[in-house]
């Protein structure tokens, strides 16, 4: 427990370090209406890196293995699927779109209930194996992914650029309103899960061993489900579909924090999930220019990673 204390507190200097490197290098245009701005990208980044790495370690405990993730599952596509059915069956000037916070209850409803679909059909009881669930994953990605681009050949074209703003992470032009609502839901779903995090650790020992000593398996799974989609739903809301970000920051933790306690394990993935998107944006604000956007390196980065994470597994299994 000393040596993982370490560890948390060098992530929560790097966070800090992170965190004030954006919020004070080269402030340009007045402090008063630079500082303030960036204060709020980093409200979002936060809220975002926590939402996503918690909802993520809780998603692998529940199914049981380290390479699926909420985002690899499809809730992204999800989100896709939405947005684009909004603009083309109502257009860009509806209530839908106009209102925000339509348009975000709609979205965690719709990924809420998909969720639970996958809930209903794949992770029950453990049926499927996991490159069953990773086939299926990628098919529903791939299948929501096709339909979303069909559908948008057929939007208007400046409906068409209004939606595409949506569906790109971005942390340039965060929603101030939903950002507000994502703290509140975050502070929520630490309350609960706070309440919950002594049968987590037991519920990672399996189905069977955790009904053995008590736990109420099946109704705990579909209470932490419904929890993981709202808070994906509620990031991409916000920032946009970061879709290997929960992959990258949760394994890394896995890694740097060797333990099965699942406060360290959450605590750690969202620190490092801190460093990567406030350091990262840093990087490509100053570094890079805005020559591209923190999203696609992610999930470039992400991308290999997910690879090399299937490679490491098949060859433990062979």
């Amino acid at each position: 427990m000393p040596k993982n204390s370490m560890k948390l507190v060098i992530l929560a200097i790097l966070s800090i370090v992170c965190i004030l490197l954006y919020a004070f290098y080269d402030i340009k245009g007045g402090f008063d209406y630079a500082f303030p701005r960036r204060m709020l990208r980093i409200a979002a980044m936060v809220v975002t890196a926590i939402a996503i790495a918690y909802s993520t370690v809780v998603f692998q405990t529940i199914t049981r293995n380290r390479i699926l993730t909420p985002s690899v599952m499809g809730l992204d596509s999800m989100y896709e699927v939405v947005q684009t059915f909004i603009y083309f069956f109502a257009g860009s000037l509806s209530v839908w779109v106009l209102n925000k916070y339509l348009n975000f209850g709609a979205a965690i409803a719709v990924m809420v209930l998909f969720a639970l679909i996958l809930y209903r059909f794949l992770f029950r009881a453990d049926k499927h194996p996991i490159y069953l669930l990773l086939l299926i994953g990628m098919i529903l990605g791939t299948l929501l992914g096709s339909f979303v681009t069909f559908l948008q050949v057929l939007i208007d074209p400046v409906d068409y650029l209004s939606l595409q703003n949506r569906l790109f992470g971005n942390f340039m032009n965060v929603k101030k309103d939903l950002l507000y609502i994502s703290v509140g839901i975050l502070f929520i779903a630490f309350i609960y899960g706070y309440r919950i995090m002594d049968k987590l650790d037991v519920m990672s020992l399996g189905r069977e061993n955790a009904m053995n000593l008590g736990i109420p398996y099946d109704r705990m799974v579909m209470n932490i489900l419904i929890l993981s989609s709202v808070l994906i739903a509620t990031s991409t809301a916000l920032v946009g579909p970061i879709t290997f970000f929960g992959l990258i920051v949760a394994n890394l933790a896995y890694q740097y924090l060797v333990t099965y306690r699942h406060s360290i394990l959450i605590l750690g993935a969202s620190l490092i999930g801190i460093v990567a998107l406030v350091g990262g944006q840093f990087l490509v604000e100053h570094i890079f220019e805005l020559t591209t956007t923190l999203s696609v390196i992610i999930n470039f980065i992400g991308g290999i990673y997910f690879i090399y994470l299937l490679l490491k597994e098949s060859r433990a299994a062979g």
